[in-house]
Order: C-alpha cells, then sequence, then structure tokens
C-alpha cells in the first residue's frame, strides 16, 4: 500500500514531506524493535518514554518514515509526518491497512469497574456455543481461534487489536469480545473500531490516579457510547441498578438493553438460588423465560450473567445457545478460585482490587455461611492512594479477621502503602495482622484458619508476577497457597 493512501484520512499537522505519498508500506508498528524495511513507524508520546528517541533506530532498521504529534527532531524532517493525534492517527491507518476487520467481525466491548473480565468469558462461551469461531481479549489472556496468547495489556494498543481482528477474520472467526479499559479509551487505543454491542457493568471508585475525578473517569467509559471515532454501537448492553449506567449517553440509533434485578429492566433475573457450588435463576427477557446454571457463585456473578445474556440477545441467539455456554464456563482464573489440599476450611484467590470488588468477594464468602471470614488483601504502589482507606474499612466491617500485606508496591515503599490502608482498618475494631512480606502474609493467613473457615487471598488473583520497586519476581497467590497448604500437612489424596 502507498504512503499517501495509508494516511489520507489521517488529520495531519502540516502536509507530509514530498517524496513520501509514493513509497510503498509494507507494515506498521509503535515499537522500534519490531520494525522492518519498509514499516511505518509511528512514535507515542508516553509518560515514561518518547517514541522519538527510538525514531532513529526505526529509521535505521528500514522504516520508511515516522508518524508522530511531536515535532521531528532535527536532521529527520524529510522523514516526519506530523499528526494531530498519533494513536488516532495509528488506528486509522491499521484499520486501513488491514482491511477493516472490524466490519467482518462483530465486535463486543465490555467496560465498567468491575466484572468486565468475567462477563467477556461468559459472553465468550456462550458464542463458541453457538459455533462461532471467536476471539476474546481481556485482562487474564487472550484467546484467538482457539488459541491462547499472553495479555499485555487489558486492551491492547489498536494496531495489536485490529491485527488479531484480521487473522481471526482469516480463519474464518465471525465475533471477537473485548474488555474495553478506561485508559484505552481515553488514550484511543479503540478509536475508529466499530462496535456492534457496547456492555457497561458498573462505575465505583479506581484508576483516580489517571483520570483525577469520578467524572473523568466516567466520560471516559462514555466514549464506548458514543463511538470513539467511528459510529455508535448498534447495541448498548446497560445495567440497569447501576447510578452511572443509568445517565449513559447513547447513540440515537443504539437499542438499548438494560439489565439487572428489578423489574424496570429489559433483561432481569427471577428465583435466584445461590449455594456454595451452583448459581441458579430465570432469566426474563420481553414474553421469553429461560433456566440458567452456572459454578460461578453470587449475586455479583448474578449480574455478569445478565449482562452476558444482553448481549448474547443483540446477536438474537436462543435461549437454549445462551443457557448452554453460560453452563459451559467452568470457571474464571483468579476470580473466587478455589485451592483445595484436603484442608478443613475454604481458601479462595480473587482479584479484587477496588473498595466495591472487596465488598463484592467478601459479600459471596459470607453468602457461604462460613464460620468465620479471614481477609488478606494490599494495595497497588502508583495507583490511586484514595482508595487504600477504603479498602481497610470495607475489609475490616466484614470480615472477621484481616491480615494486611503487600499487592504490588511498584516505585513506592510498601509500609507507606499499607499505613495509608491501616488508616482505614483501624476506623473498625476487629482484629488484623500486619504483615509486608505477602508469601509470609499468606502463610499467617492460612495459619489461622480453623475448620469451617474461609479465607480470602484479595489482590492479584490470576496474576503470576509482583511488581517492586526494582525487579518483578515470579509470585502466584495460588502456587504459594498451595505450598503453604502442603506444608501444613494438607494435601488431596491421588
Amino acid at each position: 500500500m502507498k504512503l499517501g493512501e495509508l494516511i489520507s484520512g489521517i488529520r495531519l499537522r502540516r502536509p507530509a514531506p514530498s517524496g513520501l505519498a509514493d513509497l510503498d508500506v509494507a507494515g506498521l508498528e509503535y515499537d522500534s524493535r519490531r520494525v522492518r524495511q519498509g514499516y511505518l513507524f509511528f512514535a507515542f508520546p508516553g509518560s515514561r518514554a518518547d517514541g522519538r528517541d527510538f525514531a532513529r533506530a526505526a529509521l535505521e532498521r528500514g522504516a520508511v518514515a515516522v508518524a508522530s504529534e511531536s515535532a521531528a527532531p532535527a536532521g529527520l524532517e524529510s522523514r516526519w509526518i506530523e499528526v494531530d493525534h498519533g494513536r488516532h492517527a495509528l488506528a486509522r491507518a491499521a484499520r486501513l491497512f488491514f482491511g477493516n476487520p472490524d466490519e467482518q467481525v462483530a465486535l463486543t466491548g465490555i467496560t465498567g469497574t468491575n466484572g468486565k473480565t468475567t462477563t467477556g468469558f461468559l459472553i465468550d462461551s456462550v458464542l463458541r456455543a453457538a459455533g462461532m469461531t471467536t476471539a476474546l481479549v481481556g485482562t487474564i489472556e487472550y484467546h484467538l481461534a482457539g488459541r491462547v496468547l499472553p495479555a499485555v495489556n487489558t486492551t491492547p494498543e489498536s494496531l495489536d487489536l485490529i491485527r488479531m481482528l484480521a487473522e481471526l477474520r482469516a480463519e474464518g472467526g465471525t465475533h471477537a469480545t473485548m474488555e474495553v479499559s478506561s485508559h484505552a479509551l481515553e488514550l484511543g487505543r479503540v478509536y475508529g473500531l466499530r462496535f456492534h454491542t457496547a456492555v457497561f457493568t458498573n462505575l465505583t471508585r479506581d484508576h483516580l490516579d489517571f483520570h483525577g475525578t469520578m467524572e473523568a473517569y466516567f466520560a471516559a467509559k462514555q466514549k464506548l457510547f458514543q463511538g470513539a471515532g467511528a459510529e455508535p454501537p448498534a447495541f448498548a448492553v446497560l445495567n440497569r441498578d447501576d447510578s452511572y449506567a443509568r445517565t449513559i449517553e447513547t447513540g440515537s440509533a443504539t437499542e438499548v438493553l438494560s439489565y439487572g434485578l428489578g423489574q424496570d429492566a429489559d433483561v432481569r433475573a427471577l428465583h435466584i438460588a445461590s449455594g456454595s457450588q451452583r448459581l441458579r435463576f430465570d432469566v426474563q427477557y420481553a414474553k421469553q423465560r429461560f433456566t440458567v446454571e452456572s459454578s460461578l457463585i453470587g449475586k455479583i456473578n448474578v449480574y455478569n450473567i445478565l449482562a452476558a445474556c444482553g448481549a448474547a440477545i443483540s446477536y438474537r441467539l436462543d435461549p437454549d445457545v445462551i443457557a448452554r455456554g453460560i453452563a459451559a464456563l467452568k470457571a474464571v482464573p483468579g476470580r473466587f478460585e478455589r485451592v483445595d489440599e484436603g484442608q478443613p476450611f475454604t481458601v479462595v484467590v480473587d482479584y479484587a482490587h477496588t473498595p466495591d470488588a472487596l465488598q463484592n468477594v467478601i459479600s459471596v464468602a459470607r453468602g457461604l455461611n462460613p464460620k468465620r471470614v479471614i481477609t488478606l488483601f494490599g494495595c497497588g504502589g502508583d495507583r490511586d492512594r484514595t482508595k487504600r482507606p477504603l479498602m481497610g474499612q470495607v475489609a475490616a466491617e466484614l470480615s472477621d479477621l484481616v491480615v494486611l500485606t503487600s499487592d504490588n508496591p511498584r516505585s513506592e515503599d510498601p509500609l507507606a502503602i499499607m499505613n495509608d490502608a491501616l488508616v482505614g482498618i483501624r476506623r473498625v475494631d476487629k482484629p488484623h495482622i500486619v504483615e509486608p512480606d505477602r508469601a509470609a502474609a499468606i502463610a499467617r493467613a492460612l495459619n489461622e484458619a480453623r475448620e469451617g473457615d474461609l479465607v480470602i487471598l484479595a489482590g492479584k488473583g490470576h496474576e503470576t508476577y509482583q511488581i517492586l520497586q526494582d525487579k518483578t519476581i515470579a509470585f502466584d497467590d495460588r502456587v504459594v497457597a498451595r505450598e503453604v497448604l502442603r506444608g501444613y500437612g494438607y494435601r488431596l489424596a491421588g
């Protein structure tokens, strides 16, 4: 493809240098290390690194030109295309280069604070139950036509996403489901993509280190329903029981499907029965009623399943297919995931890392009627500090014993992070243990457990690493818990 054709729909701050338009472009890239001969390199400004610093290296590796919203460094003016918005430019160029795969693949986007991952797994399971070849993009991992790929970001850069959609299309795929983070919406990673269905789960306090205010956080989420550079989605599936969802402005042609527990919801749950192993309820939509059963338990998963049902309805799938797909999903990694070594108490690992998510997971635990709930948690460094005391207070109010430890401290002092959370714990007269070493904290939490108790290891969920100030180490709550339990003499037979 000629470079002139590729940038024809991109807003430029000044005309491209003469002679570039007729050059052939063999590929696109935003990482200079992956540039090959004939590529167009996109240089983004960043908080930690400026893409312009790698422009010369990209050109030396064979890039035909550099596109950036920043001015050209001295000596590179003849190979520099100054665009109005770097990520918007990359998204438009990638869609054109790969033949607009989002027009042939039906795309479902899920946004909100909590529940995105589980809802995504559920929707993908339903689509596969309908016989579709699918892709799933999210926090835990990416799935592409049956293959599992490591997840780099919850929402990848537009180039990576569009490349995946093109590959899915080439393999006969028809549907893709993806988590759409507020960061991705604000930065333009999904700019110009055409979504068939957009799902909103809920909005609670998170990411204020990036957005600054809840208003700005919500405004970023809102972009998904207004099109984010494309036409608004054909369908919006909104949580009727969430106050923010009720204020979302959708496109005039968008068909809205609300879900919830009240009678005013389009898709609602009736006759909910949730035990320690199964969740069962009836789904009411228009004049249809059908029963769903799931191994995912608790009230929060009623909402996640209803959201998935709403998305499935937007694709006109039959109720029996929806029910079969929901039942087929046995578990989601790191979401109330049990660790069982035959011990006389329950141990679960969960990704809960916001006050609302922590409240939800402890509420699910309480619904199982344990003798005591022991909650271990920590707070991430270089993230919203204001939620730390709130998490501490929630854990103390709802648990019988709290174990405060470290999560991913990043560049911050772990003890300083823990002190912020301790403020909230001390607002409640509840026993607590403070142990900065997460492995030691897990051992102490499990040592405190007695028959009939339930231990929650919260915050990291599916993660297999811990980010420290100077390094990233291998660390998996599930592995550590299993090793500790075996060290205490527990072991499953066989």
